[in-house]
């Protein structure tokens, strides 16, 4: 059976931070692997598959544009919560009027995207507890699922690049003869350099709670706008 789907997502900004720009933020041309999986996770997300981008396709010229944005200069630590929470004096709060910081932001207009995504079974039980089915039954179930809520313009929260303040449109392409074709700027090839891949997340066996992180990059080359994305470097 074929597990793979192709969304349309589209929005007026995008943000796709650079990890290597420490201060103002500066997005990459396109948007990365790991955020094209946030945006099908946000339709259609269960612990027993993960999303795995096969390639990313470009409809709109790589337009950018300057702006300023608030942002705050810390956030709340768990140190201190757990020192709260302990009968501490501290303050969980954060006040926006004392924390505040203007930066600025390269980012990304006017952006449509084709992501071509197939889905990866980690756990064959459709539920907890439940009868395990052939891989295949148990990929096409999740597919059917996928493709019932993106059809409806259904999500468990909205889907955004890069950051919440940039929404994302989407829609489901089921025939090959409606996907939009690439602007005829982004024709012959273009090498975009190292890009966000995904990033490993190692847990405790005992607590499940994240041991360490590790960011994973791969050399994106974009030909008459598509991108093929590699399979990931680590085990999922």
């Amino acid at each position: 059976m074929n597990s793979s789907i192709i969304l349309e997502v589209s929005g007026d900004y995008a943000l796709f931070s650079r990890p290597e720009m420490k201060v103002e933020r500066v997005s990459y041309d396109v948007i990365t692997p790991s955020a094209a999986r946030g945006l099908l996770e946000a339709i259609y997300w269960k612990p027993q598959i993960r999303w795995l981008i096969d390639q990313i396709t470009v409809i709109n010229p790589i337009q950018f544009t300057n702006i300023r944005r608030n942002e705050i200069s810390k956030k709340a630590s768990a140190p201190k919560a757990a020192l709260v929470n302990a009968g501490g004096s501290d303050s969980l709060g954060i006040y926006v009027d004392q924390d505040r910081q203007q930066r600025a932001s390269l980012l990304l207009r006017d952006v449509r995207y084709l992501i071509h995504a197939s889905i990866h079974i980690i756990d064959r039980r459709m539920d907890k507890g439940g009868e395990k089915l052939p891989a295949n039954a148990a990929a096409g179930k999740h597919l059917a699922m996928f493709k019932r809520r993106a059809s409806r313009g259904q999500a468990f929260h909205q889907p955004y690049f890069g950051c919440r303040e940039f929404p994302a449109s989407f829609q489901l392409h089921e025939d090959e003869s409606s996907w939009p074709t690439p602007h005829q700027s982004l024709a012959g090839e273009k090498d975009l350099g190292f890009m966000l891949h995904d990033i490993e997340f190692e847990q405790n066996k005992k607590t499940k709670a994240v041991k360490s992180t590790t960011p994973h990059f791969f050399r994106a080359q974009m030909i008459d706008g598509n991108i093929t994305v590699p399979p990931l470097p680590f085990k999922i």
